[in-house]
């Protein structure tokens, strides 16, 4: 393998850390990362949160030092749009015309935001979100602040961009199909905290409710009219109702799909030589047997290492325990766990009135995902949580809520 070419096609963090691992893991051969982007790879996490808010700046951003690439012999090739792949010659076409023959292949391609046709969706004001020419846009729109914004979207994003626009001193209202936001994520419960959060700072919500019409004038938008046939004034809109994984290139060379590009645990996908990760990439998971496609950037960074050191022939499988964060308001939330096991409501532990609590979901009497709000790190509570979720055992629920019983006495002896 020395002498070929190892291509990543996508320049965001699971490309760039493939990167990084190849060089780290010994490997001195042609890499070859590809971004579509203009920009150096960048971390995604900040441009919703402390980025939006210009508390981070810049420098935050790059995955590597941008001498990084040069100093270690990667080809890092912006603005390259790949336009095809040849599994059966081993190769990829360049929109240039340029074709680049590969001994092994990542696609992380990721996602692109997930659009609806809404009447009056291309006026001035109203956008999507996903990059940091997003995030840079965005922040200049709210910065000034008494702006109407009209959110679109009750997910993670959606609430983490309303609590922005409200920090900024925007007038804020979300719509979202859920009864709850966050609810189909987190339950009525929790999501119900999230919600009151908001409410106390300003936001207002209309749930379950759904955009019919964006009304514009001379071109730039003027408000939002909802399936309830209210009409909410807007300066800026912002539609947040998820992505779709950018499975094109993968599609129309034959490798399988199934929400996403199909992987085993070692991301390798059904086609020789080609490996996926990050949020486009649907992997076996080991610990529950089935497939799992995550959005977060603790999968990115993973995969990203598990995927180069499977191009090097080592066993490396994609086991972690996924794992992601919020910051809102005043609110600092981590989770770990498999939220598609997720089912009925969690036994909480400390309060959620005091805005500092553990949550923790069972099935079958096993931990399978813990949140934690604001907890002292002091007791490691992600660590814990990830530990519970590991060791597959049956806890107490009443242990589980009991402050009295520190997490580490409810794991199994070693």
């Amino acid at each position: 393998m020395a002498s070929e070419n190892v291509v990543i096609v996508g320049g965001g963090l699971a490309g760039a850390t493939a990167a990084k691992t190849l060089r780290a893991e010994g490997y001195g051969g042609p890499v070859i990362l590809l971004a579509e982007e203009r920009h150096h790879p960048y971390l995604r996490p900040p441009l919703s949160k402390e980025y939006l808010l210009g508390k981070a700046e810049d420098d935050a951003l790059p995955v590597a030092p941008g001498g990084w690439y040069e100093e270690n012999g990667v080809e890092l090739l912006l603005g390259a749009t790949v336009t095809g792949i040849d599994p059966a010659a081993r190769s990829v076409n360049l929109r240039d015309g340029q074709s680049l023959g590969y001994g092994s292949l990542l696609l992380a391609t990721g996602a692109r935001p997930r659009r609806i046709p809404l009447p009056g969706s291309d006026a001035e004001g109203v956008s999507t979100f996903r990059t940091v020419d997003d995030s840079r846009r965005l922040r200049a729109g709210l910065a000034d602040g008494g702006r109407n914004v009209v959110m679109i979207g009750s997910g993670w994003i959606g609430m983490e961009l309303a609590a922005a626009a409200s920090a900024y001193g925007n007038s804020v209202t979300l719509l979202g199909l859920e009864d709850v936001p966050l609810g189909a994520a987190i339950g009525r419960e929790l999501g119900g905290f999230f919600r009151g959060l908001h409410e106390a700072n300003g936001v207002r919500f209309r749930l379950p409710a759904s955009a019919a019409e964006i009304r514009e004038q001379s071109g730039r938008v003027t408000g939002v009219v909802t399936d309830a046939g209210e009409v909410l004034p807007a300066d800026l809109v912002i539609i947040a109702v998820g992505v779709v994984p950018e499975v094109s290139l993968a599609e129309a060379a034959g490798v399988a799909l199934q929400n996403g590009i199909l992987t085993d645990a070692s991301l390798r996908t059904s086609a020789p030589g080609i490996f996926a990760a990050g949020d486009v990439a649907n992997a076996l998971h080991p610990f529950t047997g089935e497939h799992h496609r995550s959005e977060h950037w603790s999968n990115a960074l993973s995969g990203g290492k598990v995927a180069a050191r499977a191009m090097l022939g080592q066993d490396a499988v994609l086991d972690a325990v996924p794992y992601f964060y919020t910051d809102q308001f005043d609110v600092s939330m981590e989770y770990s766990g498999f939220p598609a096991l997720v089912s009925g409501p969690p036994t909480i532990r400390g309060s959620l009135e005091g805005k500092e609590f553990l949550a923790f979901w069972q099935r079958d009497g096993r931990v399978v995902a813990g949140m934690s709000v604001n907890w002292p790190r002091s007791g490691k509570p992600q660590k814990m949580i990830k530990q519970l979720v590991s060791a597959r055992t049956a806890v107490d629920p009443a242990a589980l809520a009991d402050p009295g019983v520190p997490l580490d006495s409810l794991l199994p002896e070693a």
